[in-house]
């Protein structure tokens, strides 16, 4: 029997109550099944790369298509599924908490909501807005059970405002606000990492890693690891290299790097 919605909440909260656990970033159906296959115990979504597969580029995504998309994701494997959900598609806290409340609805484990603005004038919300937003968020999720772990990303190392005091507030606020899980994505110096996890403790950090072995991260307190669009990349970056020596050289060595038609038989023929 397949798991329930509510099962695969309460094992997504229960990964953030200790330990350190990898959370990868599938943009398809595919994807998600192979790594489900390969044991991960939840996945997220990225969305830059569930844009890139449909020619567009990151935050250019309507939120009704990231709706559909996040369902197909619950429906396509038996793990939680975290929503990246950029800045919830809203800018006022009632957009916020209608647009969560519609996310929950997907059957999503955990979402992540951005303090970011698109703006690059000015990246990052006022500081009394995105707080006034994680608490929206918290409100609508309380709203429809309370089960789905909320994730607050403050933008700054990653939007042109990379200053760590101000990154600090508003994780701290955040996590006062309500937020379940704290993130600053962009991240590099171990030092820096060390004192986020200090600042909001208990509460669990999530850290987009740019190499940092999960070792390291974990010895460091971090209780999540994400991969963003890096898989999504990787995949690009072998289909793009094929494509050019077709298209420059009329080769196909390339083709050597693909994966196999057994080793895909083997992954989906156990999709659900």
């Amino acid at each position: 029997m397949r798991p329930t919605v509510a099962d695969k909440r309460a094992a997504f909260r229960r990964l953030h109550e200790g330990g350190c656990f990898v959370l990868p970033n599938p943009w398809d159906a595919g994807t998600a099944v192979f790594l489900a296959g390969l044991g991960f115990k939840a996945l997220a979504s990225t969305s830059a790369g569930m844009a890139w597969s449909r020619a567009r580029l990151d935050s250019e995504v309507a939120r009704d298509d990231v709706l559909a998309h996040l369902g197909m994701l619950v429906d396509a494997v038996d793990v939680p599924i975290n929503a990246d959900y950029e800045h919830a598609y809203a800018d006022d806290p009632d957009g916020v908490a209608t647009n969560v409340a519609l996310a929950v609805a997907t059957g999503i484990a955990g979402l992540s909501v951005e303090d970011s603005t698109g703006d690059a004038a000015r990246p990052l919300c006022d500081f009394t807005l995105a707080v006034a937003r994680i608490a929206a968020a918290r409100a609508a999720i309380d709203r429809a059970g309370g089960s789905v772990v909320l994730t607050a990303r403050s933008e700054g190392f990653i939007a042109g405002r990379p200053d760590m005091g101000e990154t600090l507030r508003r994780l701290k606020a955040f996590a006062d606000a309500g937020a379940d899980c704290l993130y600053a994505p962009g991240l590099r110096e171990e030092s820096q990492i060390a004192e986020v996890v200090r600042a909001v403790a208990p509460k669990p950090v999530n850290v987009l890693t740019f190499g940092l072995p999960v070792a390291t991260l974990a010895g460091l307190g971090v209780r999540r690891v994400s991969v963003g669009g890096a898989l999504a990349r990787v995949a690009w970056g072998g289909f793009i290299r094929a494509a050019r020596e077709i298209a420059e050289h009329g080769t196909f060595t390339a083709f050597v790097h693909g994966a196999s038609g057994a080793d895909l038989k083997r992954a989906f023929g156990r999709s659900p």
